[in-house]
């Protein structure tokens, strides 16, 4: 036996719609439900509570400016921070991908607000009135300014997660590398045998990695607190006063503390989706960078007994359901997929982001999930790799050694002291009798034992 769910009836510029009765978005957002259905991913709530803070500041400018009675603005106000509350969040299930423009999703935003301020003010819940979801709750705003604008405060809100993220990383990394400060071992370029470092300086290294990382993403990130919204359209502000723009970063900046700017340009904001890709491909730049650590972290791990050995990860988990007793590195897998997702996220910004034509890019929605999706899991993978991994990191002092004892990089640090010829015949006796270098060396007395000990230490660098 099937039921009716119960309805309300609708109506918009294309004619009579039924809604579901208990529903506070309308006939528009209906439609779309109906038209794209493609991923069953609704586009992130963190750009709607992007876009509400805008209407909640254009709420306040347009009341400043005379333009809507204070009524309404606090009824508009009110319903914007209920949405921002979370309470609604049901209430937006339009998919991610929809008119390129993201108006989908942002006329969802508009008749919800308007529905909650319309009840708040003992109105009927699909009425439109006395607030109207366009006249109103939408004045002097197009989808086209807003919903850009609304994606770059929820980026930028990722961003500065993923930023605290980092510099927990590096911190944590910076004290790896002044435990290992003192641990010589051997080098290794093309995956062979180099001259010695200390276990300190590769991760000093690491540390160095992600401070540059975080470096660019927040220099990129700075780029995203220009907003279009007031451009209306394509850019030029029509039907709104000359001071709407900056009554709006006025009222949002004291809603958030935040330091958003009105555009320079307008119709370039419109039109250019730049500030985007340049932050994805920061956060691209990064997820190399932590791809190549988990990797690293990954060989100089590996083993226990037939691998390299130097370090041992935390274990997390049973490595496996057939072979007891092993363990992988998981955190470091599960970080490098996450980085191979950054940089495929990237990629797809990048495409859209050049496809616009003329005044609008229309595949905003895309461009601002991606950039969302790949600052929020290169956050969340970010922490796990600092707290669930490299925190946990010890390094097998004797495997150092015993590798370092061995290296086929060693010659090169007895050259300017016993000559090339002579360690080339060294090198050849090792080989031949399976003594080490510093065994031969201290056997032939070419060098005492704290002159051997003394070339390692110097073979570093002066930060050993």
């Amino acid at each position: 036996m099937t039921t009716t769910q119960p309805t309300r009836t609708e109506h918009d510029s294309l004619g009579p719609r039924n809604v579901p009765a208990d529903a506070l978005y309308g006939a528009q957002t209906s439609r779309s439900i109906e038209n794209f259905r493609l991923s069953g991913t609704p586009l992130p709530i963190e750009i709607i509570h992007g876009m509400a803070l805008l209407k909640l500041a254009c709420a306040r400018a347009n009341a400043k400016l005379g333009l809507l009675s204070a009524e309404k603005e606090n009824a508009i106000v009110d319903a914007c921070r209920a949405v921002l509350s979370g309470a609604h969040d049901r209430e937006f299930p339009i998919d991610l991908y929809q008119a390129g423009s993201g108006t989908s999703s942002h006329m969802n935003l508009n008749e919800v607000l308007a529905n909650l301020a319309n009840e708040s003010l003992g109105g009927k819940r699909g009425a439109k009135s006395p607030v109207h979801p366009n006249d109103d709750v939408n004045m002097g705003q197009s989808t086209n300014n807003c919903f850009p604008s609304g994606a770059k405060i929820a980026v930028l809100g990722q961003t500065l997660l993923l930023l605290d993220a980092l510099s927990a990383l590096e911190k944590i990394l910076h004290a790896k590398a002044a435990e290992f400060a003192g641990l010589l071992k051997t080098g290794r370029t093309h995956l062979q045998d180099a001259v010695p470092v200390t276990l300190g300086q590769e991760f000093g290294a690491y540390a160095r990695a992600i401070a540059l990382a975080a470096a660019r993403i927040r220099d990129a990130a700075a780029r995203l607190r220009e907003l279009g919204i007031g451009g209306n359209a394509v850019g030029t502000g029509i039907n709104t006063k000359p001071s709407f723009r900056a009554e709006i970063m006025v009222a949002l900046n004291e809603e958030t503390g935040g330091e958003f700017r009105h555009a320079e340009d307008g119709i370039h904001l419109t039109q250019f989706m730049t500030d985007f890709s340049a932050l994805s491909a920061a956060f691209r730049s990064c997820a190399l960078d932590l791809q190549q650590i988990a990797n690293n972290l990954r060989l100089l791990a590996s083993g226990p007994l037939t691998g390299i050995g130097e370090i041992r990860l935390p274990p997390v988990e049973p490595g496996s359901s057939i072979m007891p007793g092993k363990i992988n590195p998981s955190i470091c897998e599960a970080v490098n997929m996450v980085c191979m997702q950054a940089q495929g996220l990237d990629h797809a910004v990048a495409l859209a982001c050049g496809a616009g034509q003329l005044e609008l890019n229309t595949h905003m929605p895309l461009i601002g999930a991606d950039t969302l999706q790949a600052a929020k899991l290169l956050s969340a993978a970010v922490r796990i790799l600092a707290d669930k991994c490299i925190a946990g990191i010890s390094a097998d002092e004797e495997a150092c050694r015993r590798n370092l004892e061995r290296s086929a990089g060693l010659p090169t640090l007895l050259n300017p002291r016993l000559g090339y010829d002579r360690v080339a015949e060294l090198v050849k006796e090792s080989l031949a009798t399976g003594q080490t270098l510093r065994e031969l060396a201290l056997e032939k007395k070419l060098l005492t034992e704290a002159e051997y000990e003394a070339l390692l230490a110097s073979s570093t660098g002066p930060n050993l």
